[in-house]
């Protein structure tokens, strides 16, 4: 069911929050919204609460977009608070993987784990991304196609979250990407103490697997699996091998 606190809208895989279970608040990537995790909010009912959040100025949330990835955490940590999750775990792609960095390196103490999945420490981005978006957003649109997922994902796969980035304002996406530009943790890693599970694709373009091996050697006691079959929207391409790794990960919490 679909929910909104605050401006802040999120798809709750059930109302009210069971207060016996952790609580997975899934992070879409940049341009997205909630619809990326529709293979998890309820597929992880039986292990988990679940939260899929729309970021400000994403999907049904209100307010403008943010450039800067600790505003977005901001505002991801408030909804927690707001809505007093039992032992949250912020499970975040690309963009909302940095949110989750950002959470344990900021916010360790509201957090009983994370989640990283097709990020890194430092997310440079490639200029001709926001040339496609401020020139040509349909073909930044197709781009996201093309490079975004595995060939070996049905495209068809793809078109909630596609849905999504066509119906999100081109200055938002943009904002979203300056964010990921500006983002750099890569000395901070070692201070995060919090547990942490990586995934990242096997045939991830984007985020490439060395990001992931990059967390996983600088986090102490994280653990890295490589999605195989999967490109850098991971979730809504192999959802049961994901669903699969948090379930673990959740118990092992």
């Amino acid at each position: 069911m679909f929910q909104e606190i605050d401006g802040i809208g999120f798809a709750a895989g059930r109302w009210p929050l069971d207060q016996d279970r952790p609580t997975l608040v899934f992070i879409h990537g940049s341009g997205g919204s909630h619809a990326l995790w529709q293979g998890q909010v309820d597929a992880m009912l039986a292990v988990a609460n679940t939260i899929a959040v729309d970021l400000p100025g994403h999907g049904a949330s209100r307010g403008p977009g943010c450039d800067r990835v600790s505003h977005y955490a901001d505002a991801v940590a408030g909804l927690m608070e707001d809505l007093q999750m039992p032992r949250p775990v912020p499970c975040g792609l690309s963009i909302g993987g940095a949110i989750v960095l950002q959470l344990l390196l900021e916010r360790p103490a509201l957090l009983a784990g994370g989640v990283l999945i097709g990020t890194g420490a430092r997310l440079r981005v490639l200029p001709d991304i926001f040339d496609a978006i401020e020139t040509d957003y349909a073909h930044f649109i197709d781009m996201l196609g093309q490079f975004g997922a595995s060939e070996k994902t049905d495209p068809a796969r793809l078109t909630p979250i596609m849905h999504a980035t066509a119906n999100c304002a081109p200055a938002v996406t943009a904002g979203d990407f300056r964010a990921c530009d500006r983002f750099d943790v890569m000395d901070r890693l070692d201070r995060i103490d919090t547990p942490a599970l990586v995934l990242c694709g096997a045939d991830d373009r984007l985020t490439p697997p060395k990001y992931s091996a990059y967390l996983e050697t600088h986090i102490r006691g994280s653990r890295r699996v490589i999605i195989p079959d999967a490109g850098h929207l991971v979730p809504i391409e192999q959802p049961v091998a994901v669903n699969r790794e948090l379930t673990a990960f959740i118990a092992q919490l």
